[in-house]
């Protein structure tokens, strides 16, 4: 327990200030741009990461909404239901996870329709021999062919949403205090060091998306989806009172609309 304890010391040390919440929307653009230019101009040797295959990948990234949901899901529920005592308050609150979700399901399908739309079917990866029968991209796989169209990166949409997400709904750290103790204080640290690594793992796997997968405009366009996401509900639509809200805090909403100006 001591050694969890620490672990999420040092991880609300770091994820809960708000510069982090300031600066870390301009980390992820500036390691975007510098990740694509350094694959353009001097692209890295292959190694483990750059295997789609790599276990970060298809255990973590590949499900990267189910893992932000399932653990922010009792986080929120937990820490909110311990301010403010609201059960409906809190499925208020709760309600971010539907809107989150709103919004991976949209963005995923636009950007499965736009690669379907300016997509065609290939005989080879060098876009060698175009086939005119396949209408879709699955039916293209099917046939043994190979479908190239604007993929807009989806890697890069979602790690930027769900790291940003997460560090807003982790403000609230700084309200809660527990009983070492109690339960509820082993449940929230628990959560807090998982929350904890798994945007660690969100910020590593956004950069390994820049430097070995996708273009450049590919990635601009999936990391813009990304903070528009972020911003549109946390920037703005959850400081309207029609809206799940924000995390509770006992600084007033102007301040937290001053952050966002600054």
């Amino acid at each position: 327990m001591e050694c969890l304890e620490r672990c999420a010391w040092v991880l609300k040390g770091t994820l809960v200030r708000a510069a982090v919440r300031r600066y870390l929307p301009w980390a992820l653009v500036a390691s975007m741009l510098a990740g694509s230019l350094l694959k353009e101009v001097s692209p890295l040797p292959e190694s483990y990461l750059s295997n789609k295959r790599n276990v970060l990948n298809v255990y973590f990234v590949k499900m990267a909404w189910a893992w932000t949901f399932c653990l922010l899901l009792p986080f929120i529920a937990l820490t909110n239901y311990h301010l403010t005592g609201k059960a409906g308050l809190v499925l208020r609150r709760l309600s971010t996870l539907l809107v989150g979700t709103a919004i991976w399901y949209f963005c995923t399908a636009i950007f499965s329709n736009i690669e379907h739309y300016t997509g065609s079917c290939y005989q080879s990866p060098a876009l060698e021999g175009l086939r005119e029968e396949p209408q879709s991209k699955q039916q293209c796989h099917g046939e043994g062919g190979f479908w190239h169209g604007f993929d807009i990166s989806g890697h890069s949409f979602l790690l930027t949403f769900c790291a940003l997400m997460i560090v807003e709904e982790m403000a609230v750290l700084h309200e809660v205090k527990t009983d070492r103790s109690h339960y509820l204080h082993v449940a929230i640290t628990t959560l807090v060091v998982a929350l904890g690594f798994l945007t660690v793992i969100w910020v590593w796997m956004f950069l390994c998306t820049a430097v070995y997968f996708h273009n450049l405009s590919q990635k601009v366009f999936g990391t813009l989806f990304g903070l528009l996401g972020w911003y549109g509900t946390y920037g703005f639509w959850y400081l309207k009172s029609f809206s799940p809200g924000l995390p509770p805090q006992s600084s007033s909403l102007n301040l937290k609309q001053d952050s966002y100006k600054e």
